[in-house]
């Protein structure tokens, strides 16, 4: 049994916040034994069923939800060996430094599948000059790759994007709850802070942290071909949705909720492998 890519990867525009797909993207994989969700909150599904709690099992990743169809959901379908064999060591507040950690736990655990997205962090700082450089994020990345490499011979990764936190400045700056939140739980001040403001100064500051989330993306494109034909991003597809309010929590206006972590899954999944049932 196979799950094909549909035909949006072969219409799919290729963004420069994440690079081309690798060429190799049309070649089945077997489904996984294990698979491991790495990141952030937005990968335990924090505030998608609970006030200010994870909820991982409406991750777009590892959730076992049928809501939301995650990668995990979708894979266990295709062969049983998967089955309960979903693991999320992702954390909230988890930034790229946390990631070599976290593919140690995934190591330790024998997973043959990892998906990744992690970025948010770096650039959702209290101030635009603490989020994460570039090429530290890079290198980062590149380090846990290669723990991986070495740990786990012939295991798949897979990267979302970061998705695009102006974005949700756009379609949150004008609505009063929304901006009563960022302000009093201080979340992702490097873009949100004075959200009404139209001061050139702020408006400059949101575009260069705008871009800082670009050039992750791109960052992430790299490490991902450097890691060969067994990884794939998904070509910005995460970034460049279009998502409203009505795919974020409304315990905090920041975290997607269930309906945002269906969206995630289903921009994600159908860009990465072709799966195969090996039996």
């Amino acid at each position: 049994m196979i799950a094909r890519l549909g035909p949006a990867l072969a219409a799919a525009v290729v963004l420069t916040a994440s690079g081309p797909l690798p060429a190799s993207a049309a070649s089945a994989q077997p489904v996984p034994r294990v698979m491991a969700a790495l990141g952030d909150s937005i990968s335990t599904g924090f505030n998608a069923c609970g006030f200010y709690v994870s909820c991982t099992a409406r991750s777009w990743s590892t959730g076992d939800n049928g809501e939301v169809a995650s990668h995990y959901a979708r894979l266990a379908k295709l062969s049983g060996t998967l089955h309960k064999h979903n693991l999320t060591f992702a954390a909230p507040g988890a930034t790229s430094a946390d990631l070599l950690g976290q593919m140690r736990q995934a190591i330790a655990a024998r997973a043959d599948y990892v998906t990744i997205l992690i970025g948010a962090q770096d650039a959702c700082t209290r101030t635009e000059q603490a989020m994460t450089p570039v090429a530290t994020y890079r290198k980062r990345l590149d380090a846990a790759l290669a723990a991986l490499r070495s740990g786990v011979p012939g295991a798949r990764v897979f990267f979302a994007s970061v998705p695009d936190v102006r974005r949700l400045w756009q379609v949150g700056k004008d609505n009063a709850l929304a901006r009563t939140f960022w302000t009093t739980a201080r979340l992702c001040q490097s873009m949100l802070a004075a959200p009404s403001s139209t001061a050139r100064a702020d408006e400059q500051r949101r575009s260069r942290v705008r871009a800082r989330v670009i050039a992750y993306n791109r960052a992430a494109a790299g490490a991902c071909a450097a890691y060969g034909p067994r990884c794939r991003t998904d070509g910005g597809a995460v970034f460049s949705y279009p998502f409203t309010l009505d795919h974020v929590s409304k315990w905090d206006y920041f975290h997607p909720n269930t309906a945002g972590q269906k969206v995630l899954a289903e921009r994600t999944f159908t860009r990465g492998f072709t799966w195969i049932d090996p039996r």
